[in-house]
């Protein structure tokens, strides 16, 4: 059409959506004329000279990187879900590793670190690792932090029940998932989620344990993404992002400008130590998943590039592996029906994006 083009996109989040902003403006010959920030109600204005040649560059924001994006947009969509919605803090478990801690992470940006309220709910399985973890996170945030061990109430289930296997260990997670509730009902908090996407996936998390909640801002995120974006966030409060300090938040969260003694906000030891859910002695996901390196791989290909096994194979994955995550994420559809809502930052992400019956017997 030989004639500059304005590209103008909304700010905020709305459920599941995330809408970033970055309106931007180009000339004919597509010069950029104009960038808007990302993630920020912005008003900028730009003049267009219908007669001139040649149009006047105006302000060009630079974008932010990947995985900026990706952290922003979920600070962000559960900033807006509060908001839309009425609540003015949050509550979640905080079991010393890195889901739970992205999360917290997370939150505290959102609303501020007070706004945060941090649960520890140790087992008789609880390593002191995990449990020094998770105080030292809610100390970085500046978060309140309870300790309420389960290891009474469970033995009274037991006492009556008399559970064994899979079951025992459910009940520990239900047990969890029962005081977090009590912590949302009592206070007023918004119950958050800390599953990641390859456990949503898989169906490795429990229903009406730890996937109890109303917003699950991970759930998005592959578990080698949790990781990745544990490190930037760390990363950048070493370039001087502090908590609240990102552009979304601005000086409105109430805690700008803390700076955590550790240097650090999530824990070091939540990022490398092995993943575990801590129901059984010497438990490891890796147990029960393939190696997160791999799995997501897998997980990626088959979810979000929708290929099938032959493709999966073709692509050098071995076929015990292609099988066993095949049939894992196909027979978890139910589960993921009943998880909380949470922002979608994938190209494809559970729910709207990717609609499969619960009842199917078909099988590639």
């Amino acid at each position: 059409m030989h004639a500059p083009v304005l590209y103008v996109n909304q700010v905020g989040g709305q459920d599941d959506l995330v809408f970033d902003g970055g309106s931007f403006a180009v000339d004919a010959d597509g010069t950029l004329l104009e960038r808007s920030p990302m993630f920020v109600e912005d008003l900028t204005f730009l003049d267009i000279d219908t007669k001139a040649g040649k149009q006047q560059v105006g302000s060009v924001v630079d974008v932010m990187d990947a995985d900026q994006q990706v952290y922003t947009a979920c600070v962000l969509g559960l900033k807006d879900y509060m908001v839309k919605n009425g609540f003015t803090g949050v509550c979640l478990g905080l079991s010393g590793g890195i889901d739970s801690a992205l999360v917290a992470a997370m939150a505290a940006d959102a609303i501020g670190g007070e706004h945060v309220q941090g649960i520890s709910m140790p087992s008789m399985y609880s390593s002191s690792g995990s449990k020094d973890d998770a105080a030292q996170l809610a100390e970085n945030l500046g978060a309140k932090y309870d300790v309420q061990a389960i290891e009474p109430l469970f033995n009274a289930f037991q006492n009556q029940l008399h559970l064994e296997g899979v079951s025992a260990e459910n009940l520990q997670a239900r047990i969890r998932g029962v005081i977090v509730m009590a912590y949302s009902n009592s206070d007023g908090l918004l119950a958050l989620a800390t599953g990641n996407k390859s456990e949503l996936a898989c169906g490795y998390s429990t229903i009406y344990g730890d996937a109890v909640g109303g917003y699950a801002p991970i759930k998005d995120l592959f578990k080698t993404k949790v990781w990745q974006l544990a490190r930037w966030r760390n990363q950048a409060l070493k370039n001087g992002i502090g908590i609240g300090g990102l552009p979304i938040v601005g000086n409105d969260a109430g805690s700008a400008g803390i700076t955590p003694k550790s240097g650090e906000i999530i824990p070091n030891n939540s990022i490398t130590k092995a993943p575990s859910a801590e129901l059984r002695p010497g438990q490891k996901d890796s147990d029960s998943l393939p190696e997160y390196a791999l799995l997501d791989q897998v997980l990626a290909a088959y979810i979000e590039h929708a290929e099938g096994r032959a493709d999966l194979l073709a692509d050098g994955f071995d076929e015990q592996t292609v099988d066993t995550v095949m049939r894992l994420v196909d027979r978890a559809e139910w589960k993921r029906r009943q998880y909380p809502l949470g922002p979608k930052v994938s190209a494809l992400a559970f729910g709207r994006d990717r609609r499969l019956p619960v009842s199917d017997a078909f099988r590639e």
